[in-house]
């Protein structure tokens, strides 16, 4: 007769390739099915799961193997090993333990740099025995990555006996996201964060099963990243070291990319610009009033064009961001600038635009078709879809913050959408509870099963006006974790009284991983006054 978990996987298994808000409905009874009398000791909760009463040790000669070549899983291998074995073990076992994890992925990549994208399968299965070799099995890498991670998790330390172990097994889990998008906004404009930042965030995301940096790498206050065709550029930056060198991004790119993260970055167009005219003050309207960007020069759109070109690799170099996503802001534009620029005016008799908001449209038309042109989909913030509409390039994905409700007119009208409501999903809030974060639902507006698809998911997003390296870290975390079981649990797992003893694990997982998360219960961190380079603090 076949096992309870056995069935579970025949019947569970088409849903590996559901990854949306639709899958959701299928799976509550499945939960039932698998005699879930528990939760499971893991961050995010598993789609489905069953798990027994036995504990496993762990073999002295554990390994991780795979029957595939693959340079990132070999990778993956290393580095999970030192995030798992951290304890030198006193039981040398050989026999009647969990002897290391075999790994099965179906469509392994024939390249080295192979990049997750919006549409890359994640999920997987794991099987944990009490004794023989544990069983991943993934469609993709980045799956396997992800099962990986799940694996990590459910591997503890006994200090009495100085062995490891697997408690509950057998372990039969199924498991992929809810959403495709799980992201996190870190913002290196408003403070800078050395590179070592950046990728310690990189992987404790992963941890957290997130998978999507947005980098909102400048800003009115700084611009740091090196443009080789426009080398003022970087004059914007806080000081001669707070800048990001191209190979600088390659290494945080690649970092991510071996971690299952995609990057996308985010030039605001035209707002949010001042730091721009640092290194070439055309680009502002004038020397006292520097935003938005100054429409009246063909420099202007000559860098903005050129910039998105060479981010891209369309200018004869590897490409420093190669997600299909380029995130062009376009939020808070004020337009006082313009209206008191005579040069402004003059340009837009000659073109023919009767208003200000018409500059504006013609920044955002101007910034789609630069990067339509070079293979690229364009994320904007709310604003954008509020002004402009059924206008806008039907690829567009809107970045919704300032109202909830707008997703569902967002998703209504055609649009893919991202959730990032300030009221629950902004870090930097920090008066924001882990609870509110939690139970923040991206579909609970939208009621129709084809716009629930549009929802493709979510960022939590750490503005870094009060954020610098001393606390970073702690300001994410553990509440992007809240967000992250959010974004790939299934909706009904919600639960607070449920969640809070695996957050606290989880917060002391991220602990022994070097990641210094703020206290579950406390609100409280010391921070820098604002904006400013590291020596001004």
């Amino acid at each position: 007769m076949m096992s309870m978990a056995a069935l579970l996987l025949v019947c569970l298994f088409p849903l590996l390739f559901m990854n949306s808000c639709e899958a959701q409905r299928v799976l509550s009874d499945a939960a039932e099915a698998g005699s879930q009398s528990s939760q499971a000791p893991l961050l995010p909760q598993p789609q489905t799961f069953t798990m027994g009463l036995d504990t496993a040790s762990v073999c002295s000669m554990f390994v991780f193997r795979t029957p595939q070549r693959s340079e990132l899983l070999m990778k993956a291998f290393q580095h999970y090993k030192k995030l798992i074995f951290g304890h030198e073990s006193r039981m040398k076992l050989k026999s009647n333990c969990v002897k290391g994890v075999v790994i099965i992925v179906s469509d392994v990549s024939t390249t080295h740099n192979l990049y997750p994208s919006l549409e890359t399968n994640e999920s997987y299965t794991l099987t944990v025995s009490k004794s023989g070799y544990a069983t991943l099995k993934a469609i993709t890498e980045f799956g396997a990555l992800r099962g990986l991670e799940t694996f990590s998790q459910l591997v503890t330390f006994n200090f009495t006996h100085k062995l490891y172990q697997v408690s509950n097994t057998p372990w039969n889990i199924i498991d992929f996201p809810r959403f495709q998008h799980r992201g996190l906004l870190i913002d290196t404009a408003r403070h800078f964060q050395p590179v070592t930042n950046i990728k310690r965030v990189l992987d404790s995301m992963a941890y957290a099963k997130l998978n999507v940096m947005h980098w909102h790498i400048v800003d009115t206050q700084s611009f740091p990243m090196e443009v080789r065709k426009y080398p003022n550029m970087w004059e914007g930056a806080y000081s001669f070291w707070e800048r990001y060198t191209q190979e600088d991004i390659y290494s945080i790119t690649e970092h991510a990319r071996l971690r299952g993260i995609r990057v996308i970055p985010e030039f605001d167009i035209p707002g949010h610009a001042a730091s721009w005219c640092a290194g070439y003050p055309d680009l502002c309207p004038s020397s006292t009033c520097t935003q938005p960007l100054n429409p009246s020069k063909n420099l202007t759109f000559e860098i903005i064009e050129d910039l998105l070109k060479e981010v891209t690799g369309q200018a004869d170099a590897p490409p420093l961001f190669p997600d299909r996503f380029l995130h062009l802001g376009g939020d808070e534009v004020n337009v006082t600038c313009w209206e008191t620029s005579s040069a402004v005016n003059r340009w837009m008799r000659k073109n023919n635009l009767d208003s200000y908001e018409d500059v504006y449209k013609h920044f955002v038309q101007y910034g789609h078709r630069v990067s339509e042109s070079i293979g690229r989909n364009v994320i904007n913030w709310e604003e954008v879809s509020n002004n402009f509409g059924n206008t806008l390039n039907s690829n567009t994905v809107i970045q919704i913050w300032i109202s909830q409700i707008n997703i569902a007119n967002v998703v209504r009208n055609g649009y893919r959408c991202i959730d990032s409501y300030e009221n629950h999903w902004y870090l930097d809030w920090h008066r924001t509870k882990w609870q509110t974060v939690y139970t923040h639902e991206p579909c609970k507006f939208v009621h129709n099963k084809d716009d629930e698809k549009l929802v493709i998911g979510g960022e939590v997003c750490a503005w870094g006006e009060y954020i610098d390296g001393s606390d970073l870290d702690s300001t994410i975390w553990p509440r992007a974790a809240a967000a992250a079981e959010r974004l790939w649990s299934r909706r009904d797992v919600n639960d607070i009284d449920s969640m809070e003893p695996r957050l606290a694990s989880f917060r002391c997982l991220l602990h022994r991983r070097g990641i210094t998360s703020s206290p579950l219960q406390s609100d409280a961190r010391r921070e820098p006054f604002g904006p400013g380079g590291c020596n001004m603090q």
